[in-house]
């Protein structure tokens, strides 16, 4: 980082306190839990699960005043999220789509709301028609149907689409033993499953094939695929902790009068718990209020959030050992929660082997190939720190799990997936570039300390996989320059694609095992730099909208990723470009914007969400090591 004058260095010192503080502010037993947007998808197909479960006139008394509660609330929220083109988007600050705006006609029809909301329904459905209705919606998805056959299935529980148009699936194929899944070419993703289960077995008994052998096969396995969905479910009763998926189950299996399964009792408890309220003031603004609330798309990413934050503190190392030193208790509840994370036991969902690490503490999480290497790399900068040296071996065996757990799932194209080797035919089950960077990451951290603790074929298979990984990212490198990630969008970008943060992500690969100077990344930086804004920032675009004009349309994630990746770059132009992101970020933080949050993260099939803490998260790791830079410059 280039020197800067007195003034500039007090600004970025006030920045980062501001960041800091913030952050410390929001840890919850010593970690960071963080909370997701609310989500106009998740609110509906909860709406539409919890008004089918009430068909059934055995519920109990205080579910059921629970859950009319929460419909209507759902309902009075979802109404104020119609956008002006008539249709929804996926959170309060994303563009329509034909999935959500489809998803929400459903809700309000499976609630038999209709003469209430039809001025909502007309405006909606004209829109749905101005995407090409069920072609658009199929065209959206391509061959993946983990969410357009949900969808479709939903609305024709719903009473608006016929059951012809919802596709079958083969949730027979569930009865087959689960390492053997990824042979079987299935149409929906990896961690779709149960709704492979449930939609399917919903499609079966009520538009049944007339193939009398098919027929004869799914009605034997209809009680068994149903033993896979309990076994799959978690204590939480919610699949993945996430609202869609568990809601398509729970309306699945009530549509089909199965109403007092245990799965359905499970799932509705999960959607009643994971229910937000708030209350809002009427149009008209008089006292009276309506009663809203709505879902998220999952409970939290609290062990994502944690790592993330860990490792954001830990580029200014030097502040990072005086923060533990003076909040000794708070850092060694940190550092025991992120071990207590770890699985230990095969995961019943992917039968993924010990050692790896989930988004979240809760039940429903998985193991994945970002979530682990963020845990490994916060353990490693806990360790350095040298406040944590008493628990040495501890950390090691931790890390030494974790470290085999990321090469048993390395793929065949010698990149990383997100959750199970193998599964590369649709679009979220192939390896990705920011998975593939971050696993290389933990790895380069590690290897000097695992080459001591592990056995000779331990230590190759280490080399090996970060070479390799290299050689996947090379070959993953745009024309351009650039490269994509697998999990983070811009909603602003053709295709909402986002080579910010995927190329931000792999620089940082580069840098962190000492290959900056590779053609790739040279390659890549030299993008970067050209792709900066004229306000100094990065990404964002024309849905950005600042209070301060000088911040132009850029975002503070993208900002501060891309920053982050120019820092610590011996070249002119990348710290001039470098200085320039600081500048960016201290200003967003000096006119109290650095929470704001823009949506760039996708959850399974382009499910749009944001998370509150990104933006602090994000602005931290680039400030604090920008701090770093000028104290060592």
């Amino acid at each position: 980082m280039n020197a800067v004058s007195g003034e500039d260095a007090r600004r970025l010192d006030s920045a980062i306190e501001t960041v800091y503080q913030k952050l410390e502010s929001a840890r919850v037993d010593g970690h960071w839990v963080g909370e997701l947007s609310p989500s106009a998808l998740s609110t509906a197909t909860a709406i539409s699960a919890l008004s089918f479960y009430l068909k059934d006139d055995t519920v109990p008394a205080v579910d059921r005043e629970t859950a009319e509660q929460q419909i209507e609330a759902g309902l009075n929220w979802l109404a104020g999220q119609q956008n002006h083109d008539g249709g929804f988007g996926d959170t309060s600050a994303s563009y329509s789509n034909i999935s959500t705006s489809m998803l929400a006609i459903a809700a309000v029809h499976a609630s038999e709301q209709v003469d209430r909301f039809s001025e909502l329904l007309s405006r909606a459905e004209h829109y749905v028609a101005s995407q090409g209705s069920i072609e658009g919606l199929r065209k959206r998805y391509g061959k993946d149907k983990t969410f357009a056959v949900p969808i479709l299935a939903n609305c024709a529980m719903a009473g608006i689409v016929p059951w012809r148009e919802v596709s079958a699936l083969p949730f027979e194929a569930a009865c087959v033993p689960q390492k053997f899944y990824h042979l079987m070419q299935l149409p929906v993703v990896s961690y779709a499953i149960p709704a492979l289960v449930a939609i399917g077995q919903a499609k079966f008994i009520h538009d049944p094939p007339w193939d009398p052998f098919r027929k004869m096969i799914r009605k034997w396995s209809i009680q068994r695929s149903l033993k896979v969905l309990e076994q799959m479910q978690p204590a939480s009763g919610g699949y993945l902790e996430a609202v869609p998926l568990t809601s398509f189950v729970v309306m699945a299996l009530a549509k089909t009068d199965r109403t007092r399964h245990p799965v359905v009792q499970r799932g509705v408890r999960f959607l009643l718990d994971s229910f937000r309220a708030e209350a809002t003031e009427t149009p008209e603004g008089d006292r009276s209020t309506l009663p809203m609330g709505s879902w998220p798309i999952d409970t939290n990413l609290a062990t994502w959030s944690t790592t993330l934050t860990v490792n954001a503190f830990a580029n200014w190392p030097e502040r990072l050992k005086r923060d533990i030193e003076e909040g000794r208790e708070s850092w060694q509840s940190c550092y025991e929660w992120i071990l207590s994370c770890q699985y230990e036991t095969v995961h019943p969902f992917t039968g993924s082997q010990p050692g790896g690490w989930g988004w979240t503490d809760l039940t429903g999480s998985v193991p994945d190939s970002d979530d682990t290497p963020g845990a490994l790399l916060a353990l490693k900068h806990l360790l350095d720190s040298g406040k944590f040296e008493h628990t040495r071996q501890t950390i090691l065996r931790s890390a030494t799990a974790g470290a085999r757990w990321l090469l048993d799932l390395q793929n065949r194209d010698r990149g990383w997936p997100t959750f199970c080797r193998g599964w590369g035919k649709l679009p979220f089950d192939r390896s990705g570039s920011d998975l593939t960077a971050h696993a290389i990451r933990a790895l380069s951290a590690w290897q000097s300390e695992l080459l001591h603790v592990g056995d000779e074929k331990f230590s190759r298979q280490i080399s090996r996989a970060i070479e390799t990984g290299f050689d996947y990212l090379s070959r993953q490198q745009r024309q351009d320059g650039s490269w994509l990630p697998l999990w983070f969008g811009n909603q602003d970008q053709e295709d909402d694609i986002n080579p910010f943060y995927g190329t931000a992500k792999v620089i940082c690969a580069y840098r962190d095992a000492n290959r900056i100077d590779t053609q790739a990344a040279r390659f890549g930086l030299n993008w970067v730099v050209e792709n900066q804004n004229p306000d100094g920032g990065w990404g964002g675009g024309m849905s950005v909208h600042w209070p301060e004009p000088s911040l132009g349309n850029s975002s503070i994630e993208e900002t501060a990723l891309c920053t982050e990746a120019l820092l610590s770059i011996n070249d002119d132009a990348c710290k001039v470009a470098a200085q320039r992101g600081v500048d960016w970020l201290v200003r967003a933080t000096e006119s109290g914007c650095i929470e704001r949050c823009t949506p760039i993260g996708f959850y399974f099939a382009k499910l749009w969400y944001y998370e509150q803490s990104y933006p602090l998260i994000f602005a931290a790791s680039a400030l604090a090591r920008a701090k770093h830079e000028l104290n060592n410059s």
